[in-house]
C-alpha cells in the first residue's frame, strides 16, 4: 500500500468515526491513539491543536450525516420517537457508513439494518420497517434513471414483454404508511409535529393491506394506491414475466369474473401509458389487444 493510500484510508477512518456522547472527537480508532499520528500529518496552529483542528472535519461530516439521515426519514422518526430515532441514527450510521459520493444513497441499508436490530424498534417494530421501506422508496424513485416513454400501445398481446421504468418502486404494505408519511410531511412543514400530534397519528392508524407504487413525475415523487390485482401485474411485469403470464399472476385466485378482466386491463394500462410508467421498445405495441389480453391465457 502506497504512503499516500494509507494516509487517505487514515484520515477517512477518524474524519468518519462517530463522535463522543459530547460530540466530540474519540481519542482512539481501531485501537490506535489518534494523537499519537496526528502530529506527523497535521499541523497546530496559534488557536488550535492539530487534535482540534482535524475534529472540526470530524464532527461535521458526523452532524452532517446525521442531518440528512433526519430529513430522508421524518416519519421513521415519528414511529419511533425521536430519543429511539436518535439512537437508530448513531447505530446505523455507525456500522453502515456512507459509501457513495451523494447523500442520497445514506439510508440504502437502513430496512435491511433494522431487520437484523428489531430492538431498537420499541412497540411498533413492523410499522416503523414499513415506514423506512417507504422513505426510502422515496428516495429511490426521486433518484432514479428515467428511459423514454412508450408512446403508443400498438402491438401488445400475450407474449409482449413489457419494462417498466427505473424510477418506479412497488411495495406492499400492512399499514397506510403513504396517508401517515403524508401527515407528517404536512405537520413538519406546518411549525413542526408536536407529541400530542404523533400520538394521535399512531392511535388513529388503522391495519390493513396496502399496494402501493411509488412514482415520479415533473421532478416530484407521488403515491397512487392500487388495486391488489393491478399491483400483482405490474410486479410480474418488473420481474420479466410475459403480459399473458402477469394477467394470469394477477387474477390467480380472485374473485373477480374473468370476462371483467379486459375492461381492467385496458383501464389500468391507460392509466399507466398516461403516467408514462413504461420505456420505449423496439416493438410497437396495441391497445385493441390490450382489450383481448384477458382471453389469451
Amino acid at each position: 500500500m502506497s504512503e499516500l493510500l494509507h494516509l487517505q484510508r487514515w484520515m477517512a477512518a477518524v474524519v468518519m468515526q462517530p463522535l463522543t456522547r459530547s460530540y466530540r472527537m474519540r481519542h482512539q480508532v481501531g485501537g490506535r491513539s489518534v494523537k499519537q499520528q496526528i502530529t506527523d500529518v497535521i499541523k497546530p496552529n496559534d488557536r488550535l491543536s492539530s487534535f482540534e483542528r482535524l475534529e472540526i472535519y470530524n464532527r461535521q461530516y458526523w452532524l452532517r450525516v446525521l442531518d440528512s439521515f433526519a430529513e430522508d426519514f421524518p416519519g421513521l422518526r415519528a414511529v419511533v420517537g425521536a430519543a429511539a430515532f436518535d439512537q437508530i441514527a448513531i447505530a446505523y450510521l455507525s456500522q453502515c457508513p456512507s459509501r457513495s459520493y451523494t447523500l442520497a444513497a445514506l439510508g440504502s441499508r437502513l430496512a435491511s439494518w433494522m431487520s437484523a436490530n428489531p430492538g431498537l424498534l420499541g412497540d411498533h417494530k413492523k410499522l416503523a420497517l414499513e415506514m423506512a421501506r417507504l422513505e426510502w422508496a422515496h428516495i429511490a424513485a426521486f433518484e432514479a434513471a428515467e428511459h423514454p416513454a412508450l408512446a403508443t400501445a400498438d402491438g401488445i398481446d400475450g407474449s409482449t414483454r413489457l419494462k417498466l421504468q427505473p424510477y418506479l418502486q412497488l411495495l406492499h404494505f400492512h399499514y397506510p404508511v403513504d396517508d401517515l408519511l403524508l401527515a407528517v410531511r404536512r405537520a413538519e412543514n406546518n411549525g413542526g409535529l408536536s407529541p400530542q400530534r404523533r400520538r394521535q397519528l399512531l392511535r388513529d392508524l388503522a391495519p390493513g393491506p396496502i399496494y402501493l407504487a411509488v412514482h415520479r413525475a415533473e421532478l416530484s415523487v407521488h403515491y397512487k394506491r392500487l388495486d391488489p390485482e393491478a399491483f400483482r401485474l405490474l410486479r410480474s411485469i418488473q420481474r420479466g414475466a410475459s403480459l399473458g403470464d402477469g394477467v394470469e399472476a394477477a387474477f390467480k385466485g380472485c374473485k373477480i369474473p374473468a370476462d371483467h378482466w379486459p375492461h381492467l386491463i385496458e383501464r389500468w394500462f391507460a392509466n399507466w401509458m398516461e403516467l408514462c410508467w413504461f420505456c420505449a421498445q423496439s416493438a410497437a405495441q396495441s391497445r385493441n389487444d390490450l382489450k383481448s389480453c384477458g382471453k389469451v391465457i
